[in-house]
């Protein structure tokens, strides 16, 4: 997490008050402000008498405690200090940090840095939380707080709204861009984990939803573009909750019959961005996830995403009632959405793009500029859940991708594009 941190021996000193000494054990994160931009770590800490132990992003940790005085030492495989003072204020610890500079270790640097202290887990294993949002994001950012903290297996029962802000009353909450709630916090989660997100319920919770009569322009040729100049339109479709079914209000001619099945699907589901980077907006998609609008991310299905940031911060939002591959009338029907999902952490393993499990299916979501890297992205993925969960050799993985391996193209409605690679798990081994 911390980069070349990692290899370094590090001495912080932390100035507290001895009565919330006690409260010093546990997990805390530590943001780090390096040249205006955030840097967060892991600092595991437990106290026994004047001894403190623990370990910093993974290296051990060693210290003691005098007064109000902190001070602690990570031995890394290189000889260099790095030095935190501070104090401990209503559970907060805030202070300054001096740095070698990043690019000249012969110089130090001073930054700013706040902690907090990741709460215990409750007892009673695990539970399920209602949360109401307030406020909504439209970047997937580390740098937001966490709305809530919540633990491996726990539940959470939430509501998302629409992509262009609005609630299942209709009453606009936030700025339009697919504003997602969260982020979720999940105890334990570091870099280098993955966190599995179980949609256990996605319900539509309004009777309306908004699209348009449009086509991308990736997916319109030549010849129809200058009859396409009147698209554009809104469309609002009614939605049947009870029949399970959409119709296009106010529909005549052709389509004054269309009744399309609902689908409830989440078009956006991400954790934060990595460091060394600008959030990603909630249009936009990366590795762990996003703008993804792939119509396999609906109640009953599982997404894996990598760890980039302590925590993981999940955000979700963008409810769409139904979408046809592609999003290739740039809105889907958009609609706001309750929402109750599961949450489980794999320790120790990271997939490098997010991964959709059905009952019957994998699928990998491979997303970038254009649909040649796209495909490659879905196919690799897709090669290494074979070979990491199944124990395939790239000759048996081939193989089977060769008999059975379906594509799909989710998206061609942001910047970046999406190709889904599909195996029905019919055809596979079992699992190792």
């Amino acid at each position: 997490m911390r980069g070349v941190f990692l290899a370094l021996a590090t001495s912080i000193a932390v100035v507290a008050p001895a009565a919330a000494q006690p409260a010093l054990n546990g997990q805390w994160i530590v943001a780090t402000d390096r040249w205006g931009n955030l840097e967060y770590s892991i600092l595991n800490l437990a106290r026994s008498g004047p001894r403190v132990s623990g370990d910093w992003d993974g290296d051990p940790v060693s210290g003691t405690i005098a007064g109000d005085r902190i001070t602690l030492t990570v031995n890394g495989a290189r000889n260099v200090r790095y030095a935190f003072t501070g104090r401990l204020a209503k559970g907060v610890l805030t202070g300054e940090a001096d740095f070698p500079d990043s690019n000249d270790p012969a110089r130090r640097a001073r930054h700013s840095f706040t902690a907090r202290r990741v709460p215990d887990r409750p007892a009673g294993g695990s539970r399920t939380h209602d949360f109401a949002p307030t406020v909504y994001a439209n970047a997937f950012s580390p740098d937001r707080p966490p709305v809530l903290t919540i633990w491996p297996g726990d539940r959470v029962r939430t509501t998302t709204l629409d992509s262009g802000g609005m609630d299942a009353k209709g009453v606009t909450r936030a700025l339009f861009g697919n504003p997602q709630t969260g982020p979720f916090f999940v105890a334990g989660a570091a870099p280098g984990d993955t966190i599995v997100i179980h949609i256990e319920t996605l319900r539509l919770n309004r009777d309306w939803a908004d699209s348009l009569d449009a086509i991308v322009g990736r997916a319109l040729g030549r010849a129809l573009v200058a009859q396409a100049g009147d698209l554009g339109k809104p469309v609002r479709w009614k939605l049947d909750r009870v029949g399970g079914f959409a119709t296009p209000e106010g529909a005549t001619g052709a389509l004054r019959a269309l009744r399309v099945p609902l689908r409830p699907m989440l078009g956006g589901l991400a954790l934060a961005s990595g460091p060394g980077a600008a959030p990603l907006s909630t249009g936009d998609t990366g590795r762990a996830g996003g703008n993804m609008d792939f119509p396999e991310v609906i109640e009953g299905n599982s997404v894996s995403l990598p760890v980039l940031q302590p925590g993981g911060l999940i955000y979700l939002g963008d409810g769409h009632a139904l979408q046809g591959d592609g999003e290739t009338s740039q809105f889907a029907l958009e609609t706001s959405l309750d929402v109750e999902f599961r949450v489980e952490l794999i320790k120790g393993r990271s997939v490098s793009m997010p991964r959709i499990e059905s009952p019957t299916e994998l699928m990998v979501l491979g997303q970038a500029g254009s649909l040649d890297e796209a495909l490659k992205f879905a196919t690799t993925g897709m090669i290494q859940w074979l070979q990491q969960d199944y124990g395939l050799t790239l000759s048996e993985a081939a193989q089977v991708m060769g008999s059975s391996l379906r594509l799909s193209i989710p998206n061609l409605a942001g910047r970046n594009v999406g190709v889904a690679a599909k195996l029905d798990k019919r055809v596979l081994p079992a699992r190792k």
